[in-house]
């Protein structure tokens, strides 16, 4: 099977602080979305930033992930939600994400507690975005929590 390419973008005009800028995807599920100094380093305020897309991505992608394990097990999951909180740092060198933390709850009839907690920690290290952030935090963290 070839690769698979997906396709992102961004703009920015002016300066850091007064400029603005967008993010899109080729798909157009994100058209333009509004990034701004602001809307990275202020709260609250109406827009998006990379580490709020980036955690997105990751819960959006762990939550598949775990799918997939669970369904390798044979437990097909009812739902599975996943939020990521990401930590941006400001250090001496300036600005990192050091760390990322995923909450999980899943709805997966016929299993019990341990068996799903295990499959969250695989899949926790084995999603394609888990795998490509790992190496450059300080930490990644789960809580998985079987619901219903």
């Amino acid at each position: 099977m070839p690769d698979i390419l997906r396709h992102g973008s961004g703009a920015w005009a002016g300066d850091l602080q007064t400029g603005a800028g967008s993010a899109s995807t080729e798909s157009g599920a994100l058209d333009h979305a509004k990034v701004s100094f602001a809307t990275r380093f202020a709260e609250p305020q109406t827009g998006s930033n990379p580490e709020e897309l980036l955690a997105a991505a990751h819960a959006s992608c762990f939550s598949m992930a775990l799918s997939a394990t669970l369904g390798r097990g044979g437990h097909t999951p009812k739902e599975i939600r996943t939020k990521a909180t990401i930590t941006l740092h400001k250090g001496e060198a300036g600005f990192k994400i050091t760390g990322i933390h995923l909450e999980t709850e899943g709805e997966v009839p016929g299993i019990d507690e341990a068996t799903f907690k295990q499959a969250a920690e695989t899949a926790k290290n084995t999603c394609p975005v888990s795998a490509l952030l790992k190496p450059g935090l300080e930490n990644l963290t789960l809580d998985a929590k079987l619901v219903g």
